[in-house]
């Protein structure tokens, strides 16, 4: 037992080392793309394009967020200063959360930007050479993100400890800053990088497709560039930003509610940085397996590796719980665990089956297409609605057993179990933008025709993967708000809420219409920014000679700039609704308000965002159906509805409904902060 509780006292110690080992390994994999030398100078300059303009829109964001950092930052050290003496430094955390997650959304977007056109280039010699390196890119996220995070919350955890001389509640209660500045700069990430890429997304298809008739990723296309920089912008850095907050939240939750156990021990608080350490490990395992042949399905290797992954994280999961909490806990919390895992694969394969277009939901839209989009889109909007129930009675089973195991406690256990091996889930998912980048830079850079193919091939996975992914995303993120909320109920001396006192009703009220609301605001968005990119489309084929024919150069540049700055613009009130509606309603309502808020965006916030992502999804898919032969093909009066039924769904799968994830953590996160403050 002596040998045990040694280990125990030595897991900061541990997780520090093997959150450098991911980052280092996250290094190999970027040194592995980046020796694939490529001698197509056409390519070249394509990426180029695409990478100047992606790593453009993160220093102009990250530029306006440093100001915002510093306020905010000022602000919680005038707060706190006069709460407890030393409190203050609660401002540290939150400053050293903002700063590693921009440098992982930054590392993994430059080596995203790397690899697409060598994804492109590898395609000419086979498909695992291009599966190889598409996958190593987005390794290079997936392991930044858990690496950089394990690495961040180690060493505030021995500091703090240090600080108040071996106070360890007080040491993870200041914790919680790292979890706030990860949030907040993931809300930016996420709905900047959302607005950014369907800005361009809508501006190229409606414009290029519908209107010019001419193919997706055509080089004559000025919004093409812009396209591609969002795939990155969005679906990269922003998802990044996405989860490294909610495996943050998830295991900084855990060790806070750690303390509310009767007979809590050391073992309890340490455990979710043990779970996380271990799943870096069977992450790294599970990336060997990554493999196909000539002719051969990457989803099966993408799933092989994650399967991997995920079964050696159960069996060390086993052994862990059982050799380090000696009493009945060990056993229970074993189970949340297993519970967390169970809930993300079933919300992951729920999502597939409603957006996949080998399944009834899509086949069913592109079959409603052959009679206009109207059709289509009443036929997507059902689709998505209907989508939310299974996955609902799934996260609700997963709380409840959770829950009925280890309390409240239980359920953060359950997030973390749920997030653990994600170095290897979040590298399947930044997979997609890669592998789809490469398709348009076969396309522009006119590779031979079984060059597409196999891109295509590569490509079509990603979007499972992406749908996928955001199901996932958007169940971790429940588990981890409702760990947060509990905190939260905790710092704030809530032990019910009560739903018939008129100021919780009010705010449950409050906080179920305030997703509407912001989901309204990132969709305004996206349309403002995207009717300057559909004007600017226009006057470039009208007013450049020769460049529907092929004659002339598009100015790729403008379109850029176009969504650059309209992200940037339109990013700021959203962001703003998030982080001010807690303050104002529990400074107003006091803890009871505040308390209702949080259960009602809870309520409505997850119902929304998995509406929106899985409609968003099937939309894309029932489009892809059609474009492969079915109802006509390409260019039929199906394939214009279910273009526009697609339009109408980007800024639903990829700005409103993740950004909807965010806003649910960067709510509790922010009561979780001020709750000392509000009576």
């Amino acid at each position: 037992m002596e040998i045990i509780n040694n280990y125990v006292d030595n897991v900061p110690a541990y997780a520090l080392y093997i959150g450098i080992f991911a980052i280092c390994f996250a290094l190999s994999q970027s040194k592995k793309v980046k020796s694939v030398k490529v001698d197509n100078k056409k390519m070249e300059e394509i990426a180029g394009h695409i990478r100047d303009g992606a790593m453009m829109f993160l220093k102009r964001e990250y530029s306006l967020l440093i100001w915002f950092v510093l306020i905010v930052g000022a602000s919680l050290a005038f707060i706190y200063n006069g709460l407890n003496e030393g409190d203050w430094k609660i401002v540290i955390p939150f400053v050293f959360g903002a700063f590693c997650s921009a440098i992982a959304g930054y590392l993994g977007m430059r080596v995203a930007t790397d690899a697409n056109y060598r994804t492109a280039y590898s395609a000419q010699k086979g498909l695992n050479k291009a599966l190889s390196v598409a996958f190593s890119g987005g390794s290079v996220m997936g392991m930044n993100v858990v690496g950089i995070a394990l690495f961040g919350i180690a060493v505030l955890y021995g500091w703090l400890k240090g600080v108040y001389s071996g106070d360890i509640q007080q040491a993870v209660n200041i914790l919680i800053g790292f979890s706030l500045g990860a949030s907040s700069i993931a809300l930016f990430a996420r709905v900047g990088g959302g607005i950014y890429t369907k800005a361009a997304d809508v501006g190229a298809d409606l414009v290029g497709k519908v209107e010019m008739d001419i193919p997706e990723d055509d080089p004559r296309n000025p919004a093409t560039i812009a396209d591609n920089v969002g795939d990155n912008v969005g679906d990269v850095a922003g998802m990044g930003a996405d989860l490294f907050e909610s495996y943050v939240g998830a295991i900084i939750g855990a060790m806070i509610l750690a303390f509310g156990i009767q007979n809590y021990t050391l073992g309890h608080v340490m455990l979710p940085l043990a779970f996380a350490s271990i799943g870096i490990i069977c992450s790294v395992i599970g990336t060997f397996m990554v493999k196909t042949e000539e002719g051969g399905n990457p989803q099966h290797a993408l799933d092989k590796g994650s399967m991997t992954a995920g079964i050696l994280f159960i069996a060390s999961s086993y052994f862990l719980t059982h050799k380090w909490i000696p009493t009945n806990d060990g056993q229970n919390i074993f189970w949340t665990v297993v519970s967390g895992l169970a809930v993300g694969i079933a919300v992951g394969k729920l999502t597939e089956y409603y957006t996949s277009d080998e399944t009834k939901p899509s086949q069913g839209i592109a079959k409603d297409s052959l009679t206009g989009s109207a059709t289509n889109i009443i036929s997507g909007l059902s689709v998505g609605m209907v989508s939310t129930a299974y996955p609902v009675i799934a996260i609700c089973a997963g709380i409840i057993t959770a829950n009925s195991l280890m309390g409240l406690y239980g359920i953060a256990i359950a997030a973390v179990g749920m997030l653990a091996t994600l170095g290897i889930q979040l590298a399947v998912d930044a997979y997609g933008p890669i592998a789809d980048n490469a398709g348009g830079i076969a396309e522009m850079a006119g590779l031979p025709k079984e060059v597409r193919e196999r891109t295509d091939k590569l490509d079509a996975v990603g979007n499972t993967t992406a749908a996928v992914g955001k199901g996932f995303a958007i169940g971790s993120a429940a588990l981890t708000s409702l760990a947060l909320f509990a905190g939260f109920m905790a710092a704030a001396k809530l032990n019910v809420l009560d739903v018939a006192n008129p100021q919780t009703l009010a705010g449950m009220l409050l906080g179920g219409m305030l997703p509407f609301l912001f989901s309204s605001m990132a969709m305004t968005a996206v349309g403002k920014a995207a009717y300057d990119m559909v004007e600017e489309v226009r006057r470039q084929f009208k007013e450049i000679p020769g460049l529907l024919k092929g004659e002339a150069q598009a100015d790729y540049a403008s379109c850029v700039d176009i969504s650059t700055q309209g992200a940037l613009r339109q990013m700021v009130a959203p962001g703003l609704l998030a982080i001010l509606s807690p303050i104002l309603v529990g400074k107003l309502g006091g803890a009871e308000m505040l308390g209702g808020l949080l259960a009602g965006s809870l309520t409505s916030g997850v119902m929304m965002a998995i509406f929106m992502a899985n409609s968003g999804g099937a939309w894309d898919n029932a489009k892809k159906y059609i474009e492969k032969g079915a109802h006509g093909g390409k260019g039929s009066e199906a394939h214009k509805a279910a273009v526009v039924g697609d339009t109408v769904g980007d800024p639903f799968k990829d700005t409103a409904g993740p950004s909807l994830n965010i806003l649910l953590k960067l709510m509790a996160v922010v009561s979780l902060v001020i709750a000392p403050f509000i009576g």
